[in-house]
């Protein structure tokens, strides 16, 4: 739906943690589940990992019956999208009228609204950013009275949690997006920014069932956490992918390694 005139034209107010507004959705409001019709979200790592074991399915099914490929915007980075119903409102798959059914497991961007997040710049790793209000004509929460700070809200849905498991992922993208458009990445980088990022089984396989930990100096607790936990595994392909792509030298190799490859 398109905004009108008035409310396009006014530039998104640049919020901070501590920055304070009001609304609260719920099923009284008038407008309850709009918001999940007519969507691009983007997923992030953790959201995968979430909504297949919230559907018991592996990440390759996961990826293939909801999620459609994208390149991302000023990254040139592969990414995936919720696949949408084809139906006449373009509603999430999750949605019914009477609300989300993966509500515990519902992916970041879901979390944030009414809030978005925007990222500035990548200095010395870290991250600066701020937070903007996503004003849609049909939603009625924020005529609602509770207060929050950005701060709250983030606690109260959990994306507090969410940012924290997907930080090395969005310092990846903010990395990237600082490059200069013509520096682009080998098609194999891209395959294993995605493998990574989206595709945990098959990032698992490829750890533990080809030669990999014959090449990396990998100590044995390491190896344990990652081979007994998905949000581990996640956290250690991050950091391996940002020393593949950015020679950060975290990750050592054998001294027997050799030519060989994994």
């Amino acid at each position: 739906m398109d905004a009108p005139d008035e409310i396009a034209s006014i530039p998104p107010v640049q919020l901070k943690l501590d920055s304070k507004f009001k609304f609260k959705c719920h099923s009284e409001v008038k407008c309850f589940t709009q918001c999940c019709r007519g969507i691009n979200i983007i997923l992030t790592p953790y959201d995968i990992i979430r909504l297949k074991k919230r559907l018991q399915l592996s990440s390759e099914e996961f990826l293939a019956v909801y999620t459609s490929p994208e390149l991302l915007e000023k990254t040139d980075l592969p990414v995936v999208t919720l696949k949408l119903m084809d139906d006449d409102r373009q509603s999430c798959p999750f949605v019914t009228d009477a609300g989300c059914i993966i509500y515990e497991d519902r992916p970041t961007t879901c979390r944030y609204y009414p809030l978005g997040v925007a990222s500035l710049s990548h200095k010395d790793g870290a991250e600066d950013g701020f937070y903007f209000f996503i004003h849609e004509p049909h939603c009625l929460g924020f005529e609602e009275d509770k207060e929050w700070t950005i701060r709250e809200w983030r606690k109260d849905q959990g994306v507090d949690i969410h940012d924290e498991i997907n930080a090395d992922w969005t310092d990846l993208l903010v990395r990237k997006r600082s490059f200069p458009p013509n520096l682009k990445l080998i098609e194999e980088s891209k395959h294993m920014f995605f493998l990574v990022s989206y595709n945990i089984d098959k990032f698992k396989a490829f750890v533990f069932e080809t030669s990999f930990l014959d090449r990396y100096d990998i100590d044995a607790d390491t190896v344990e956490k990652i081979k007994a936990d998905d949000i581990e595994l996640l956290k250690f392909g991050l950091k391996w992918l940002k020393d593949v792509l950015f020679k950060e030298g975290s990750f050592r190799l054998k001294e027997d390694a050799g030519a060989s490859k994994p």
